[in-house]
Formats: C-alpha cells, structure tokens, sequence
C-alpha cells in the first residue's frame, strides 16, 4: 500500500526520484491511478489527493515543514541514511505511513569524466538537494571531495554565486527542474538531453546523450575551437602586417594584391577545415 500510495502521488512530478518510484511501483505489476490533486513541493516533495486521501512524500524536512510527526520512523531513515540512501518518506492524512529507501547510483562514466576533469584542472563540485549522507556516499564512488548537500532549488543559486566569488568561473550540469535556475546563474549551464525540458530550456550546452562524460568532449571541443580561432587571428594578423606596408610602398602589383589577400581567405579557411579531421581524446578511448 505504501508504494503504490507514493507511486500515485508522484505520478505527476518529473523529479528523478518519483520517476524511479513509479517505475519500480509499474514493475510490481501495480496500477497507477491519477490523483485529482497534485502539487510540487521545489526540492522537498509533493503534495496530492486520491480517494479522498491527502498524500503527501517527501524528504524528512517536507514532513517537518508539514508538522507531520515522523518520530516512529526515525530509526529506519537513520540505517537507511547510514547505507547511503535517500528516504523518502510517505504520509496519509497528516500520519506517517511508511518510508521508501532509493539508492541513488552514479551516472554510468560519471566516475571517469570526474577524473579527467581533475586531469584538466578543472575542481568537480556535488551540489545536490540529498541529506549529506548519501552525498557523501555517491561522492566518494566518483572521487568527488567538494559537496554541498541538503541545498534547496533557490540555494543552489547561491552555491553558484558563492564560488563564482571566489573568483573561479563555474559550469553547471543538471538535469532537472531544480537544477534550472542554477542552470541559468553559472557562467555555462550544461543540461543533459534526456532531462526535463525546463532544464534544457536554462542550458546553454546541450548534451544530446545522456552521458556524463561528454561534457569532457564538450570542454575539449570548446578549447580547440577558441585555440583555432586564435591561430587563425595570428595568421591573418601576421599576413597583412608583413604584405600591407609592401603594398603601400608600389611594390605589390593591385592584381597581385587581390590575389594575396585572397589567399589570406583561403588559408584562414582551410586552417579551420582541418578541424574535421580532429577527434576528441574521449572519442579515441
């Protein structure tokens, strides 16, 4: 009853874990009604109606906020913490019904695309709305150190804005409607594809595929590009340095002229063609 309860409450949310309840509760062969009421809670739970039944699941602070008396409970979430899992918890009429523990297993790649970022210099960061636990439990499988755990939408903003103080430039990636305003505040927001369209629609670089390690593919195309377009500038800063004063002297014919300057086009443009030919270092291993 509990899981089917909870399936029918976060039928509607689009959060990653409802979607891991639903499915799991559409495994077991269960019937998923539709709630007459739903409501999203930002990065704490939902709130829904079914049968006359006020449902509510979420995180251990959505039922404290909702003065739900969860005290019974208290020793299962500990040991489900202490396993590194998420505790979902599940209300019926303001009384706690049961909790749901949801192992949240890194992305497949996530652990090698931590450590060629670290590779590049680049400090990996975990801001997750997740109790510190279990952060640190899936931060540990992927070599991350810096976490920031339990941090609602609204304060992962602020995350962001901490560390652009600390005069780094910051990238996030995200998936989810909670990641959205985050997406948009970080100097790059990254979205990955098969996340919700809100996040997509915040994310500057779009990852088509939902993996991990192209943002690594992502950050290396970015480089050689820029690093293209600079050799390009020097090229065609250092040909018309040398073939301007020469013209303006008479020595270069205006046929001739034409010509080189041409040239200088064609030269600038097959530098850049050669880029098709170049294949990022993720894409050889």
């Amino acid at each position: 009853a509990t899981l089917a309860l909870a399936a029918i409450a976060e039928k509607g949310s689009e959060h990653p874990l409802a979607k891991s309840i639903v499915a799991h509760a559409q495994n077991q062969g269960m019937k998923i009604d539709d709630a007459s009421y739903f409501e999203a809670v930002a990065g704490l739970g939902v709130i829904a109606t079914y049968n006359d039944l006020s449902l509510k699941v979420g995180s251990l602070a959505f039922m404290q906020n909702k003065n739900i008396d969860i005290s019974s409970s208290n020793k299962i979430i500990d040991r489900l913490q202490g396993e590194g899992k998420t505790a979902v918890i599940v209300s019926v009429d303001n009384t706690a019904l049961g909790v749901i523990g949801l192992l949240d297993t890194p992305k497949h790649g996530a652990k090698e695309a931590i450590s060629i970022l670290k590779s590049m210099k680049i400090e990996p960061v975990m801001l997750t709305g997740d109790n510190e636990k279990t952060a640190r439990k899936v931060a540990q499988m992927v070599g991350i150190e810096r976490i920031f755990a339990n941090v609602l939408p609204s304060g992962k903003v602020e995350v962001v804005r901490k560390i652009q103080g600390e005069g780094k430039k910051v990238a996030m990636i995200g998936d989810g409607i909670n990641d959205a305003p985050a997406l948009t505040a970080a100097d790059v927001g990254i979205a990955i594809g098969s996340g919700t369209d809100i996040a997509i629609e915040a994310g500057k670089v779009i990852l088509v595929r939902d993996d991990i390690r192209d943002v690594v593919t992502a950050i290396e195309i970015a480089k050689k590009t820029v690093g293209k377009i600079k050799q390009n500038l020097t090229y065609a800063f250092m040909y018309n340095a040398i073939l301007i004063p020469v013209a303006a002297m008479g020595f270069l014919y205006p046929a001739l002229a034409g010509i080189a300057m041409a040239a200088s086009s064609v030269s600038v443009t097959m530098s850049s063609l050669t880029m098709k030919r170049w294949t990022p270092k993720k894409k050889n291993n």
